[in-house]
């Protein structure tokens, strides 16, 4: 099965929306949920992402709440695996095993860390086999011959970054992402996913034939941006999750094409840990 992993900020534009928005992405097919922690110095996010971690910043949003938040999550019904999506520094500060404990307590499924490079995570990654917290690792196109270590080290899914850069809305994808993805699953033992600038179905139509899994952040992240105003309003809310929806089948359209195809053969499984409140 190809999968979609969407990407929303915790607490844009409110913390109960962000809950909304999480059960209405699984309603409409997601299989991963990314959860953004928002972070003062998002050095690998660009102006849309920027602008919700300012939003869920001023609201109050931390580390600790995001985290609580996926409890919550999981109380309201989710339950498909959830990747927390965070910088180290705000690891760093609220305490490595602290931060483990709270995600496994929550119900987290796998932690992402973008600042954090391959060479410098294996405290993560042996903390994260402690808790049973499957540490993501990411390779670009600049990863070259250390590709083939990351790959060897992957659990549950292998982000790769479609483009150099921040994330956001792009036109177009490189030439050279075709032949990057194929070097990376000659080497990777598990799903291999792209995010970074995929916003579109054309572009969706073009990647899911060459990978396991298709992230959407910037894209979904701005439609939450437009309908700010309506989600809050709890009046307009319903009809503001309606459009949200409508707009998100729109970009996965090609992904449900293909889901139906292969609906009678093997699929591709991501391992995460369990769903649902851990004890």
């Amino acid at each position: 099965m190809k999968h979609f992993i969407p990407f929303i900020v915790a607490g844009d534009p409110s913390e109960d929306v962000t809950i909304d928005l999480a059960v209405a992405l699984e309603q409409m097919g997601a299989t991963i949920l990314e959860l953004g922690v928002p972070y003062s110095d998002p050095l690998a996010d660009g102006p849309i992402i920027q602008r919700a971690a300012s939003r869920a910043l001023k609201n109050g949003m931390t580390l600790t709440k995001a985290l609580e938040l996926i409890g919550r999550m999981r109380k309201k019904g989710v339950k498909i695996p959830i990747i927390v999506f965070t910088y180290y520094n705000p690891v760093l500060q609220l305490g490595e095993e602290r931060f483990f404990t709270l995600a496994r307590q929550n119900g987290a499924s796998g932690v992402l860390i973008p600042d954090l490079p391959f060479e410098e995570s294996e405290h993560m990654r042996t903390l994260g086999d402690t808790y049973q917290i499957p540490y993501i690792s990411i390779v670009a196109p600049t990863s070259h011959e250390r590709i083939a270590m990351i790959a060897s080290q992957a659990q549950s899914f292998l982000y790769c970054v479609s483009s150099l850069g921040v994330t956001g809305i792009r036109d177009s994808l490189p030439a050279e992402l075709h032949e990057f993805l194929q070097q990376v699953k000659s080497y990777s033992r598990v799903p291999v996913v792209v995010g970074f600038g995929i916003s579109t179905a054309e572009q969706v139509e073009r990647l899911q034939h060459i990978c396991d899994g298709i992230v959407i952040g910037s894209a979904i992240v701005q439609k939450i941006e437009q309908l700010q105003d309506e989600l809050n309003d709890v009046h307009a809310r319903e009809h503001a999750l309606i459009a949200f929806s409508q707009y998100v089948a729109s970009l996965i359209e090609p992904l449900k094409r293909v889901r139906k195809n292969e609906s009678q053969t093997t699929t591709t499984t991501i391992k995460t840990v369990p769903t649902g409140q851990a004890d």
